[in-house]
């Protein structure tokens, strides 16, 4: 469950929330840009803005701003070194900067908003500024995050929300299982498809955000191209994968991997070229697919192709 779902059910049930917010952060900062915390009026609490003695502090403060009642926002600066002011108790260096909001059943409404926009795929930005909070549906930034910061009375940062880079797992057995659990906790939107109608594994696969049952002959036409377009082909044997390559060949993707023994990948392959498909497609699929560790559980599996799209995406 995401900290919008926790906050959606804290509000539900009338209870009220301070949401902290770090809006800025340099250097060596514990406490990332877009780390996020919430706290309720027991003290009870939920994600971090960077941990230590200087998130407890600021927990401290929330709660007894909550306990006074509702607060208008505000930022809070910490710098994490030995200065006369706004000192953190931590000596890692650099600083972070802290929206404080107080959040109530007003905002259930933005909240859904939020939650849907995650449920469904699509982007939209949040804005935290020295008034409130706004949420846009369907915006897109040049930049993921953006901040104007001019004094500890006004400010107002803005950032994407919702994911940016979509898998398409194409085979519901237990490694697509497995590879949707990985790819959806690292932030992907996880679609899986498989032509096998009451597979216990896709059954059971409550971590893909939508499951297809599709004939892998037709399945390119429900793939997008481009380049926050991820595909891993991890179906249950060599005639099911080469269908699917088949069938995405000419297409753009960011990622295009396939799951396979050397020998099987080589005659995949290899019937491929003698069917008329171009070696130059067929050289930038990944296979055998994932980094080179060993693997050999579906978990394993899962972790090594995790790994291999990361060092792709981050390229």
């Amino acid at each position: 469950m995401s900290i919008w779902e926790h906050i959606r059910t804290y509000l539900i049930n009338g209870q009220r929330l301070a949401l902290m917010y770090v809006i800025q952060s340099k250097g060596s900062s514990p406490g990332r840009q877009g780390f996020s915390m919430i706290v309720d009026e027991k003290g009870e609490m939920l994600g971090s803005i960077g941990g230590g003695i200087m998130e407890q502090k600021m927990v401290e403060l929330a709660k007894s701003k909550l306990t006074a009642g509702e607060f208008p926002p505000f930022i809070k600066t910490q710098v994490h070194r030995k200065v006369e002011a706004n000192q953190s108790g931590m000596i890692c260096s650099g600083e972070q900067m802290i929206a404080f909001y107080s959040l109530d059943t007003v905002h259930i409404t933005l909240i859904e908003k939020v939650i849907a926009c995650y449920d469904t795929g699509h982007m939209g930005v949040l804005e935290l500024n020295s008034k409130g909070i706004l949420f846009s549906e369907n915006e897109v930034l040049n930049d993921p995050f953006s901040c104007a910061i001019s004094n500890n009375q006004t400010w107002i940062v803005k950032q994407q929300l919702g994911y940016k880079n979509k898998i398409s797992i194409l085979g519901g057995g237990h490694v697509g299982l497995a590879l949707s659990i990985t790819m959806r906790q690292i932030g992907f939107y996880v679609e899986i498809f498989d032509d096998r109608r009451g597979l216990n594994t896709m059954e059971n696969n409550l971590a893909a955000h939508k499951k297809h049952y599709v004939d892998y002959a037709d399945v390119g036409k429900h793939i997008p191209e481009g380049d926050n377009s991820y595909v891993t082909i991890v179906s249950f044997g060599y005639r099911t994968d080469k269908a699917v390559l088949k069938t995405l060949v000419g297409r753009k993707y960011k990622y295009l991997g396939m799951m396979g023994s050397e020998e099987k990948v080589k005659k995949v392959i290899e019937e491929l070229i003698e069917e008329g498909i171009s070696k130059e497609f067929l050289s930038s699929v990944r296979t055998p697919i994932g980094l080179p560790i060993a693997s050999k559980t579906p978990e394993e599996i899962a972790i090594s192709i995790a790994a291999e799209i990361i060092q792709v995406s981050n390229q």
